[in-house]
């Protein structure tokens, strides 16, 4: 207490601050909150949604499904080649995208890059291919070559550059830079530094970030048929054009399969690499 005033303690406006930042705390919270609130309604007006159709359309769905089964395994020999190619849209893609997002990461990474304008031109590059999505990009390489699955692996190709080639500048900026301060340090040259010092760091945390984005692609890829890439996608776009349903289920039941074996594959592999 204070000579002067004994009812009066210096701590006590220290005591009134917790109060009001706690009242500061929920009022935050509550302007969150009801921003929250307001973007979802927003959104729920803009798309339309109405759950009663879900409802009124259950039926159908029903009806749908009751169609297509059992599944036509009879198709399945025809599913065999469309399948594979599937498979091979996802690897061409990721390999290709692999290939190219290496030396474009390398550029685009700020503790590494040679020249400043490189940097630049590598991020710009890195970004637009990662902005348009692969769709687009399938769709202007269906335009280009025409139907089939190379245009599928060109458009995986080029979008993956954009997606790898980010993710691996980041693992490049946020190594440990002293194994390449001491090689710069006894005269090695800038491909020394880079095979010697730059690569072993890096090259588990890139090989995994490949792996995913090989489950990322052979996923991409399914939708990319619907376009006219390829793969199973087509077919299946193909058979529910044409109400064949009992085929749709047994290509559903192939895609499950592909995906499902791709992502226990690569979760397999990336464990092994840890």
């Amino acid at each position: 207490m204070s000579a002067n005033n004994p009812g009066f303690t210096a701590d006590a406006p220290a005591m009134l601050v917790p109060g009001w930042a706690r009242s500061m705390a929920i009022a935050t919270r509550a302007v969150f909150i009801v921003l929250g609130m307001a973007i979802l309604v927003q959104a729920l007006f803009v798309v339309q949604a109405r759950p009663q159709d879900l409802v009124t359309g259950f039926h159908g769905m029903v009806d749908i499904v009751h169609r297509s089964m059992p599944p036509d395994f009879s198709a399945l020999p025809d599913a065999a080649w469309p399948a594979l190619e599937t498979i091979d849209i996802g690897l061409f893609g990721t390999i290709m995208g692999i290939i190219l997002a290496v030396p474009l990461s390398v550029l685009a990474a700020a503790n590494v890059t040679p020249s400043r304008w490189l940097y630049y031109v590598s991020r710009a590059v890195i970004g637009f291919t990662r902005a348009v999505p692969d769709l687009v990009w399938a769709l202007l390489f269906v335009t280009a070559v025409g139907l089939g699955p190379f245009p599928g692996g060109l458009a995986l190709a080029v979008h993956s550059v954009g997606m790898l080639g980010r993710l691996f500048a980041e693992t490049i900026e946020n190594m440990d830079m002293a194994p390449i301060d001491a090689l710069s340090l006894t005269g090695a040259s800038r491909l020394q530094v880079f095979t010697h010092g730059v690569v072993p760091s890096v090259l588990p945390a890139l090989a995994g970030i490949g792996l995913y984005r090989l489950d990322e692609n052979i996923r991409s890829s399914l939708v990319l048929g619907f376009v006219g890439a390829g793969g199973i996608g087509f077919q299946l776009l193909t058979a529910m054009n044409l109400f064949q349903y009992r085929q749709v289920s047994l290509l559903l039941m192939v895609v499950f399969v592909i995906v499902f074996a791709a992502e226990r594959l690569s979760a397999v592999c990336r464990e092994r690499l840890a």
